[in-house]
């Protein structure tokens, strides 16, 4: 793969530290969600949330990539919801459900769209045989 970019971020102190980018963009503080046992401080993110909005934002792009390629005038909205969980070897493991909200086609044509944006998003790509992805394509 030759790279067109590259984004650089450091964190410090794990899931209860910080998370910055290189160019002082991303800044932010972490905290483990309650559930998971953390304190949930406000004004903290976690490591799901900043991949749900990394892959939500991605697809996004991909799916509206596959519309304009096959000349469809489309709008949508892309929910990432990540879930973390025991994996069955005592580690933790991801899952994600897309819910895809498409205006502009018919649903059958809205399904063809998003399954092709799975193919092409790099985050899909990725995540292909790693954790399940479960996709959900409804109309506005």
């Amino acid at each position: 793969m030759e790279a067109l970019y590259t984004a650089k971020a450091t964190a410090t102190g794990g899931r209860a530290g910080k998370v910055t980018s290189s160019d002082g963009v991303l800044d932010v503080g972490l905290a483990m969600p309650k559930s998971l046992g953390g304190s949930g401080a406000e004004g903290a993110t976690n490591p799901e949330q900043l991949f749900a909005a990394g892959y939500a934002a991605c697809f996004d792009s991909a799916l509206n990539l596959v519309a304009r390629q096959e000349k469809k005038k489309i709008e949508s909205k892309v929910t990432a919801e990540v879930s973390i969980g025991k994996d069955t070897d005592g580690g933790f493991k991801l899952g994600v459900v897309l819910s895809v909200v498409v205006n502009g086609v018919e649903l059958d044509e809205a399904e063809q769209l998003v399954e092709k944006a799975h193919g092409v998003c790099p985050y899909s790509k990725a995540t292909s045989g790693n954790i399940n992805v479960e996709l959900n394509t409804e109309l506005y």
